[in-house]
């Protein structure tokens, strides 16, 4: 098990991107749940993000895609707006063990 992060990292209803061995993993804090999924786009393959740690439109209701303005569902990673909607991000297995936030070594991160 690798150790992303404490929970308290993760504001309530906000995104952050933690580095991982193969790739960044985006982590969103989201009605007391953290959901984790792989830092790339399904429709062109970069990053979501242009700037550290923004990854949700202006209303914080879902994950946004900086470059094209893709919208993905918080709770499963969907795109229900945007060029690949239909295709979901690659989601993270993650656990929470003692305040802190852990992925398996072999979690699909890599790009």
């Amino acid at each position: 098990m690798i150790r992303l992060c404490a929970i308290d990292d993760i504001p309530e209803t906000e995104a952050v991107g933690i580095i991982a061995p193969g790739g960044e993993v985006v982590l969103l804090r989201h009605d007391g749940e953290i959901r984790a999924f792989r830092n790339h786009c399904p429709h062109l393959g970069i990053e979501l993000n242009f700037q550290p740690d923004v990854f949700l439109d202006s209303d914080g209701a879902y994950i946004q895609c900086a470059n094209h303005g893709a919208l993905f569902q918080k709770d499963d990673g969907l795109c229900v707006f945007g060029p690949c909607q239909g295709q979901s991000l690659v989601a993270v297995p993650v656990q929470l063990v003692d305040g802190a936030v852990w992925m398996p070594a072999d979690a699909p991160v890599a790009n």
